[in-house]
């Protein structure tokens, strides 16, 4: 089995890779990356020479590197975790995203049309629902992205799903929750908010802090997405939640608790525009396929050791904040 990695130098792209190596003996992986201030090849450094594993880098939106590379390796399915993902940057900055979350993801589905790969997987985001106040989204429900992120996305999984629906191309999407775990960029919450308060620097909560997100640990999600990898029905969507709600307050209050800091490091600062006030999916849809969140409903003891490992990580940390 030959797998193709798309934006496999990130955040959740190498964890998955780390799983795909340790749990297979018999797959080899093409990781493919454009490298951009997010991907970060030193979250696969205990893996780069392993016979299984291969770099390649590259964009996903450069037409004929993809057809090039896909050409070479001949995978026989395309994992896409490649995209433009925080939200902060998309309301600075909007038209990267829509090219390489859009635009990119087009010509990946292109390319698998012309090379026959046997499964597509797009990795998409909860985001795409919007917020909602009581109750879970559930995959069946209408799109209603809040900022040029999501909504960039959201494009991508629509285009994704008409390509399913007019040539039949053997397509699957994953929604996850809000993810964590080692190796996540320090412009997101958690990883921010520990080397913020290692350095007893204040910790910048949007508003009130009380907005509400679902907290799967990264393994979790890997598990899942390789089960819709390989057991998930062609054009259906999956969502990936832990059903593990907390305020960024209280994650806020925990990482300073578990690190022996004060409170008083917390400073409430403006909120952002568009900012969702709460996210929750209801996957029993994935757990119908056999998939259970378990790192994550132990989830002060599984936050506590992400917490550690970025503490006891500053090798990889300090050259990138």
């Amino acid at each position: 089995m030959r797998v193709m990695v798309t934006g496999g130098a990130g955040f959740i792209g190498s964890n998955f890779i780390h799983y795909l190596l340790e749990t297979y003996e018999d797959i080899a992986v093409l990781n493919y990356d454009k490298l951009t201030y997010a991907g970060n090849l030193d979250n696969l450094r205990d893996v780069e020479d392993d016979p299984q594993y291969r770099f390649v880098k590259g964009d996903i939106c450069d037409k004929k590197r993809v057809q090039e590379v896909m050409q070479d390796y001949s995978p026989d399915h395309i994992v896409n975790f490649a995209a433009e993902s925080h939200v902060d940057r998309s309301i600075t900055g909007p038209e990267e995203f829509i090219t390489t979350d859009v635009m990119g993801t087009f010509i990946l589905l292109e390319a698998c049309r012309k090379y026959d790969v046997e499964r597509y997987l797009q990795i998409s985001t909860d985001e795409v629902y919007g917020s909602i106040k009581q109750g879970s989204f559930s995959e069946d429900d209408p799109l209603n992205p809040s900022s040029p992120y999501s909504a960039s996305k959201a494009s991508a999984d629509l285009l994704v799903n008409s390509y399913f629906v007019t040539y039949g191309l053997p397509v699957a999407i994953t929604r996850s929750s809000n993810n964590f775990g080692p190796y996540q960029y320090p412009e997101k919450l958690i990883p921010l908010f520990v080397i913020r308060a290692i350095h007893d620097q204040p910790l910048p909560v949007y508003g009130d802090g009380r907005q509400v997100r679902d907290w799967l640990y990264v393994d979790d999600n890997c598990r899942a997405i390789d089960l819709v990898r390989l057991k998930g029905k062609k054009g259906e969507i999956y969502n990936i939640g832990a059903d593990n709600e907390h305020t960024n307050l209280e994650i806020t209050t925990l990482i300073l608790e578990t690190l022996n800091k004060p409170s008083d490091l917390i400073q409430h600062v403006e909120d952002r525009p568009g900012h969702d006030r709460r996210y929750s999916i209801d996957s029993s849809k994935m757990q119908a396929l056999g998939w259970k969140p378990s790192k994550s409903q132990r989830f002060r003891q599984t936050m506590q050791e992400t917490i550690q490992w970025y503490a006891e990580n500053e090798w990889w940390w300090e050259k990138l904040i």
